[in-house]
Protein backbone atom coordinates (compact mmCIF):
# COMPACT_ATOMS: atom_id res chain seq x y z
CA UNK A 1 0.00 0.00 0.00
CA UNK A 2 1.39 3.18 -1.20
CA UNK A 3 0.22 6.62 0.95
CA UNK A 4 0.68 10.21 0.56
CA UNK A 5 -0.57 12.94 3.06
CA UNK A 6 -1.81 16.30 2.17
CA UNK A 7 -2.09 18.22 5.46
CA UNK A 8 -5.06 21.26 4.52
CA UNK A 9 -2.01 23.83 5.50
CA UNK A 10 0.07 22.80 2.67
CA UNK A 11 -2.38 23.44 0.00
CA UNK A 12 -1.76 26.06 -2.50
CA UNK A 13 -3.63 29.47 -1.74
CA UNK A 14 -4.97 32.19 -3.94
CA UNK A 15 -6.61 35.55 -2.21
CA UNK A 16 -8.26 37.10 -5.08
CA UNK A 17 -10.70 39.03 -2.60
CA UNK A 18 -13.75 38.28 -4.05
CA UNK A 19 -12.59 34.30 -3.76
CA UNK A 20 -10.16 32.43 -1.39
CA UNK A 21 -9.05 29.15 -2.79
CA UNK A 22 -7.15 26.39 -1.32
CA UNK A 23 -5.58 24.22 -4.26
CA UNK A 24 -4.35 20.56 -3.24
CA UNK A 25 -3.08 20.04 -6.84
CA UNK A 26 -1.33 22.20 -8.80
CA UNK A 27 -3.30 25.26 -10.65
CA UNK A 28 -3.16 28.72 -12.01
CA UNK A 29 -0.76 30.40 -10.35
CA UNK A 30 0.38 27.36 -7.59
CA UNK A 31 2.58 25.15 -8.91
CA UNK A 32 3.99 21.94 -7.23
CA UNK A 33 5.74 18.98 -9.38
CA UNK A 34 5.30 16.89 -6.43
CA UNK A 35 1.49 17.43 -6.69
CA UNK A 36 0.19 17.11 -10.63
CA UNK A 37 -2.45 14.68 -9.26
CA UNK A 38 -3.26 11.87 -7.98
CA UNK A 39 -4.44 9.25 -10.59
CA UNK A 40 -7.51 10.80 -12.75
CA UNK A 41 -8.35 13.14 -10.18
CA UNK A 42 -6.50 16.09 -11.51
CA UNK A 43 -8.03 19.57 -9.29
CA UNK A 44 -9.22 19.76 -6.15
CA UNK A 45 -10.15 23.28 -5.32
CA UNK A 46 -11.58 24.56 -1.89
CA UNK A 47 -13.63 27.73 -2.90
CA UNK A 48 -14.74 30.29 -0.64
CA UNK A 49 -16.61 33.07 -3.03
CA UNK A 50 -17.71 36.26 -1.18
CA UNK A 51 -21.84 37.37 -2.16
CA UNK A 52 -23.10 38.56 -5.47
CA UNK A 53 -19.30 37.55 -6.76
CA UNK A 54 -18.22 34.69 -9.01
CA UNK A 55 -16.61 33.32 -11.85
CA UNK A 56 -17.59 34.81 -15.40
CA UNK A 57 -18.34 32.76 -18.18
CA UNK A 58 -15.39 30.41 -19.33
CA UNK A 59 -14.77 27.04 -21.30
CA UNK A 60 -13.67 23.98 -20.03
CA UNK A 61 -13.36 20.66 -22.13
CA UNK A 62 -12.56 16.95 -22.03
CA UNK A 63 -12.52 17.19 -17.94
CA UNK A 64 -15.90 15.96 -15.66
CA UNK A 65 -16.16 18.45 -13.19
CA UNK A 66 -18.27 18.09 -9.66
CA UNK A 67 -19.12 20.36 -7.43
CA UNK A 68 -20.15 20.02 -4.24
CA UNK A 69 -21.42 22.88 -2.36
CA UNK A 70 -20.49 22.85 1.62
CA UNK A 71 -22.17 26.19 2.83
CA UNK A 72 -24.57 28.51 0.68
CA UNK A 73 -25.51 27.84 -2.67
CA UNK A 74 -23.90 28.72 -6.30
CA UNK A 75 -25.80 29.87 -9.28
CA UNK A 76 -25.09 27.68 -12.74
CA UNK A 77 -25.45 29.20 -16.49
CA UNK A 78 -24.17 27.15 -19.44
CA UNK A 79 -24.06 28.26 -22.93
CA UNK A 80 -26.57 25.31 -23.78
CA UNK A 81 -29.39 27.65 -21.95
CA UNK A 82 -29.22 25.93 -18.56
CA UNK A 83 -29.93 28.03 -15.40
CA UNK A 84 -29.61 26.15 -12.00
CA UNK A 85 -29.04 27.45 -8.24
CA UNK A 86 -26.73 24.35 -6.85
CA UNK A 87 -27.49 24.38 -2.81
CA UNK A 88 -25.89 22.46 0.10
CA UNK A 89 -26.73 18.87 0.57
CA UNK A 90 -26.61 19.06 -3.60
CA UNK A 91 -23.83 17.88 -5.69
CA UNK A 92 -23.42 18.58 -9.48
CA UNK A 93 -21.59 17.29 -12.15
CA UNK A 94 -20.40 18.30 -15.67
CA UNK A 95 -19.28 16.32 -18.77
CA UNK A 96 -16.99 19.37 -20.73
CA UNK A 97 -16.65 16.84 -23.70
CA UNK A 98 -16.19 18.41 -26.87
CA UNK A 99 -16.90 21.82 -24.67
CA UNK A 100 -18.63 24.30 -22.89
CA UNK A 101 -18.93 27.18 -21.26
CA UNK A 102 -20.31 28.03 -17.90
CA UNK A 103 -20.54 30.68 -14.85
CA UNK A 104 -20.53 30.45 -11.68
CA UNK A 105 -21.63 33.16 -9.02
CA UNK A 106 -22.31 32.98 -5.41
CA UNK A 107 -26.23 32.79 -5.39
CA UNK A 108 -26.88 35.15 -2.62
CA UNK A 109 -25.65 38.75 -2.54
CA UNK A 110 -24.61 39.28 1.00
CA UNK A 111 -23.38 35.98 2.41
CA UNK A 112 -20.54 33.47 0.73
CA UNK A 113 -20.64 30.39 -0.37
CA UNK A 114 -18.00 27.73 -0.23
CA UNK A 115 -17.62 24.80 -2.09
CA UNK A 116 -15.44 21.95 -3.27
CA UNK A 117 -14.67 22.28 -7.18
CA UNK A 118 -13.17 19.03 -8.67
CA UNK A 119 -11.69 17.77 -11.81
CA UNK A 120 -11.42 14.24 -13.10
CA UNK A 121 -9.95 13.20 -16.31
CA UNK A 122 -12.65 11.68 -18.25
CA UNK A 123 -12.39 7.47 -19.66
CA UNK A 124 -13.73 8.60 -23.29
CA UNK A 125 -12.92 12.18 -24.84
CA UNK A 126 -15.02 14.47 -26.58
CA UNK A 127 -18.12 13.09 -25.87
CA UNK A 128 -21.45 15.03 -26.07
CA UNK A 129 -21.53 17.78 -23.09
CA UNK A 130 -23.54 16.91 -20.26
CA UNK A 131 -25.13 18.24 -17.40
CA UNK A 132 -26.99 16.60 -14.17
CA UNK A 133 -27.12 17.66 -10.80
CA UNK A 134 -29.11 15.69 -7.30
CA UNK A 135 -30.00 16.53 -3.68
CA UNK A 136 -28.85 14.22 -1.29
CA UNK A 137 -31.03 13.60 1.68
CA UNK A 138 -28.07 14.19 4.62
CA UNK A 139 -29.32 11.49 6.40
CA UNK A 140 -27.90 9.04 4.12
CA UNK A 141 -24.79 9.49 5.12
CA UNK A 142 -25.28 9.34 8.88
CA UNK A 143 -22.75 6.45 10.20
CA UNK A 144 -22.78 4.75 6.76
CA UNK A 145 -21.30 5.88 3.15
CA UNK A 146 -23.54 7.71 0.83
CA UNK A 147 -22.64 6.98 -2.65
CA UNK A 148 -23.28 10.34 -4.85
CA UNK A 149 -21.33 9.67 -8.00
CA UNK A 150 -20.52 6.65 -10.12
CA UNK A 151 -20.12 5.23 -13.80
CA UNK A 152 -23.18 3.37 -13.49
CA UNK A 153 -25.98 6.49 -12.80
CA UNK A 154 -28.75 5.38 -11.54
CA UNK A 155 -31.62 7.34 -9.62
CA UNK A 156 -29.88 7.55 -6.67
CA UNK A 157 -26.07 9.10 -8.16
CA UNK A 158 -24.84 11.10 -10.65
CA UNK A 159 -23.68 10.03 -13.90
CA UNK A 160 -19.89 10.09 -14.02
CA UNK A 161 -17.84 9.63 -17.52
CA UNK A 162 -14.95 7.63 -15.46
CA UNK A 163 -14.75 4.55 -13.79
CA UNK A 164 -15.05 6.63 -10.25
CA UNK A 165 -16.80 6.15 -7.37
CA UNK A 166 -17.58 9.14 -4.80
CA UNK A 167 -19.16 8.92 -1.74
CA UNK A 168 -20.15 11.16 1.58
CA UNK A 169 -20.04 10.64 4.94
CA UNK A 170 -20.88 11.91 8.69
CA UNK A 171 -19.85 9.71 10.85
CA UNK A 172 -19.96 9.97 15.02
CA UNK A 173 -16.80 9.59 16.93
CA UNK A 174 -15.69 5.92 17.12
CA UNK A 175 -17.31 4.47 13.93
CA UNK A 176 -14.84 2.12 12.02
CA UNK A 177 -15.43 0.64 8.21
CA UNK A 178 -13.47 -0.62 5.63
CA UNK A 179 -13.12 0.20 2.60
CA UNK A 180 -12.23 -1.85 -0.50
CA UNK A 181 -11.60 -0.13 -4.18
CA UNK A 182 -14.29 -1.03 -6.54
CA UNK A 183 -11.99 -1.98 -9.53
CA UNK A 184 -8.59 -3.71 -9.13
CA UNK A 185 -6.17 -1.36 -9.53
CA UNK A 186 -8.25 2.27 -8.18
CA UNK A 187 -7.04 4.07 -5.72
CA UNK A 188 -8.57 6.00 -2.76
CA UNK A 189 -8.89 9.67 -1.59
CA UNK A 190 -10.47 10.75 1.58
CA UNK A 191 -10.68 13.91 2.53
CA UNK A 192 -11.64 14.93 5.87
CA UNK A 193 -14.30 17.97 5.53
CA UNK A 194 -14.61 18.59 9.71
CA UNK A 195 -13.56 16.40 12.83
CA UNK A 196 -10.74 13.90 12.22
CA UNK A 197 -10.08 10.55 12.31
CA UNK A 198 -7.66 8.11 11.62
CA UNK A 199 -6.91 6.37 8.06
CA UNK A 200 -4.21 4.18 6.98
CA UNK A 201 -2.66 4.19 10.06
CA UNK A 202 -2.45 7.91 9.92
CA UNK A 203 -4.43 10.58 12.55
CA UNK A 204 -6.02 13.22 9.51
CA UNK A 205 -7.75 16.73 10.78
CA UNK A 206 -10.15 18.81 8.93
CA UNK A 207 -8.86 19.71 5.54
CA UNK A 208 -6.41 16.80 5.88
CA UNK A 209 -5.96 14.11 3.25
CA UNK A 210 -5.06 10.79 2.73
CA UNK A 211 -4.61 9.52 -0.75
CA UNK A 212 -3.66 5.60 -0.93
CA UNK A 213 -2.78 3.51 -3.94
CA UNK A 214 -1.97 -0.23 -4.54
CA UNK A 215 -4.17 -1.33 -1.84
CA UNK A 216 -6.46 -4.09 -0.79
CA UNK A 217 -9.02 -2.21 1.92
CA UNK A 218 -8.65 1.40 3.45
CA UNK A 219 -9.61 0.96 7.65
CA UNK A 220 -10.67 3.66 8.64
CA UNK A 221 -11.87 5.28 12.63
CA UNK A 222 -13.45 8.58 13.27
CA UNK A 223 -12.24 10.09 16.16
CA UNK A 224 -14.61 12.84 16.67
CA UNK A 225 -17.97 13.32 15.04
CA UNK A 226 -16.48 13.71 11.38
CA UNK A 227 -17.50 14.42 7.74
CA UNK A 228 -15.02 13.43 5.02
CA UNK A 229 -15.18 12.62 1.22
CA UNK A 230 -14.32 9.54 -0.32
CA UNK A 231 -13.10 9.05 -3.89
CA UNK A 232 -12.32 5.70 -5.77
CA UNK A 233 -10.89 6.55 -8.88
CA UNK A 234 -8.52 5.09 -11.51
CA UNK A 235 -4.42 5.43 -11.13
CA UNK A 236 -3.87 4.53 -14.58
CA UNK A 237 -4.99 8.03 -17.02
Amino acid sequence: MKTVIHRGNTRGFADHGWLQSYHTFSFAGYYNPERLHFGALRVLNDDTVKGGMGFGAHPHDNMEIISIPLSGALEHKDNTGRHKIINQQDVQIMSAGTGIQHSEFNASKTEPVKFLQIWLFPKKRDIAPRYDQKTFDPAGRQNKLQLVVSPEGSADTLLINQDAWFSLGNFDKGKSFEYQPKLEGNGVYLLVLSGSLQAGGETLGARDAIAVSDLEKLNVTTLENTEFLLMDLPMAV
